[in-house]
């Protein structure tokens, strides 16, 4: 069983039952699966063979969900691309993913002129309608471009029949992510049809996931955490989706109110947001009968504040894009540990080890380190960082992390953002929990700086609601709850934090922007 096979499935036992909804319009599962087998069999018509790779340049619309299943059906790689990214690094994902097909939205139609030059392996354009002067626009283009571009309805429309899946074997890739990486250019994790389906099937069953839900995607869909959980996971169930073109507070709050939402994902940003919104709905949420946070660590005080006012538990969990991202989620019919991520989802193991691979006591903190069906087949074209990152068959996350006796995980910090003291370890995440339960503060981030006397020093980023909060005031809050080395030696007031496009803030960038 794939994906692929599993939404077909969908279609036959309930045609009529509503896939997903958009913008206003509800498209069923049959009408899904007619879409796909023919978007499919316009790729094949163009020459998209098992095996070849298909970009894809877009964000949450239909045209994401039809475009993933639709190259997937002909055993096509599909490779998700931020469409924000700028055009240096598209071009370097296209190029290093040695792309065929590029399905991208109109507004990135400034770069196909550019990219006829750029991605010489590109083959054709496919340009997704979202204005009603797209076509202009693509007549507009130069002579070697216009050649390579087609419209998306267009080619819907021209394509006759239907695509039938072709034969997929569970380590046959399905989706290449390119992960963000701390240094250098981004590796691209091949994840395949039997990585993708476990850690689908698996979450939808851990989460207790069924077709009477309405799962809110409001998470970037190209991001793994949402692919997983909000797209493939509902799908394989049956249940609908509810695209969120954005993230906008309203918008999510009249969403679920006027849908019915029952799930809700997001990362710990938009939590904040959420309940920072003064106008927010609180009744908004009253059919939720869960909420998820991922892809960092959710402060427990912004979780105790949010679940107090919305009357909402939230289950936090772990993943990351080499595991097909989860593998561990706070149960839903045990006991909750704020702070945690979890316990090891069904199929999955994770355990805490030393520099040597050895297993760590229980609570001594340790690298985690993972091993399932979810597991990455490994990084395109670098075999050196795929033998390092996975090893004897446990993929090394490069998280540090702790257990404790019930087998409750704790994210300590990334490895890599460990700031040394004085010979002193100090874990960021635990200085910005303290900062976080300051009532003053919205937002916090914490590095560490070059510093001539300690090796390393504390420095701290936060945003306030009440800016006229002394710095001073800070520290001492800090001092009152943390050890004196571990308090942040400069803390500066900012109006914003640098975060990606899931919402994670960036403690590189402020890093990068100190030390310029």
């Amino acid at each position: 069983m794939n994906l692929v096979e599993k939404v077909r499935q969908q279609a036959l036992e309930q045609p009529e039952k509503t896939a997903y909804h958009f913008m206003g319009k509800n498209t069923s599962y049959s009408e899904f699966e007619q879409t796909v087998g023919r978007f499919a069999k316009a790729l094949q018509d163009m020459g998209v063979e098992k095996g070849d790779h298909v970009a894809l340049l877009l964000g949450n619309t239909p045209h994401f969900l039809i475009s993933l299943y639709s190259a997937m059906r002909i055993g096509a790689t599909v490779i998700p691309i931020n469409p924000i990214y700028t055009p240096d690094e598209i071009s370097y994902i296209v190029q290093n993913g040695d792309v065929k097909v590029v399905i991208a939205l109109d507004m990135l139609l400034p770069l196909v002129d550019k990219g006829v030059q750029v991605f010489t392996k590109v083959e054709k354009y496919i340009i997704c309608e979202t204005a009603a002067d797209t076509g202009e626009k693509v007549a507009a283009l130069s002579d070697s471009a216009k050649e390579k571009t087609v419209l998306f309805t267009a080619l819907l429309k021209m394509t006759e029949g239907t695509a039938e899946p072709v034969s997929l074997e569970a380590d046959d890739n399905a989706v290449i992510l390119y992960t963000s990486g701390t240094t250098g250019y981004p590796k691209g994790a091949i994840l395949t049809h039997g990585n993708l389906y476990s850690n689908a099937r698996d979450v939808g069953t851990y989460l207790k996931i069924t077709a009477t839900d309405r799962v809110i995607a409001t998470l970037p869909v190209f991001h793994v955490f949402a692919l997983t959980v909000v797209v493939n996971a509902p799908l394989l169930q049956g249940a609908t989706i509810l695209l969120a073109p954005r993230f906008s507070p309203a918008e999510i709050f009249e969403l679920a109110k006027a849908q019915e939402a029952t799930v809700f994902a997001g990362v710990p940003t938009m939590y904040n947001f959420l309940y920072q919104f003064a106008e927010g709905d609180v009744a908004a949420f009253k059919t939720l009968r869960l909420a998820i946070s991922g892809g960092a660590s959710l402060p427990v005080a912004l979780l105790h504040n949010f679940e107090e006012k919305f009357n909402v538990r939230i289950s936090e969990g772990y993943g990351l894009s080499e595991a097909s991202p989860v593998t561990c989620f706070n149960p839903l019919d045990r006991e909750r540990k704020p702070g945690s991520i979890g316990q090891s989802i069904v199929n999955v193991e994770n355990k805490v080890v030393d520099p040597e691979g050895n297993e760590v006591p229980v609570g001594e903190v340790g690298e985690l380190i993972v091993r399932g069906p979810n597991v990455m087949k490994g990084y395109y074209k670098m075999p050196e960082e795929t033998a390092v990152t996975i090893q004897d068959g446990w993929l090394y996350t490069g998280d540090l992390a702790k257990k404790d006796e019930e087998g409750y995980f704790y994210i300590v910090d990334r490895k890599k953002d460990m700031v040394i003291v004085g010979g002193y370890n100090v874990y960021p995440r635990e200085v910005e929990e303290v900062l976080y339960a300051h009532p003053h503060v919205v937002e916090a981030a914490v590095i560490g700086l070059p510093d001539p006397d300690f090796g390393e020093a504390v420095h701290a980023y936060v945003v306030l609601k009440d800016t006229s909060i002394a710095v001073e005031e800070l520290k001492q809050y800090c001092a009152e709850h943390i050890a004196k080395y571990k308090v942040p030696k400069v803390i500066e007031i900012i109006d914003e934090l640098p975060k990606n496009t899931t919402g994670k803030i960036l403690r590189r960038s402020l890093k990068e922007q100190a030390t310029k």
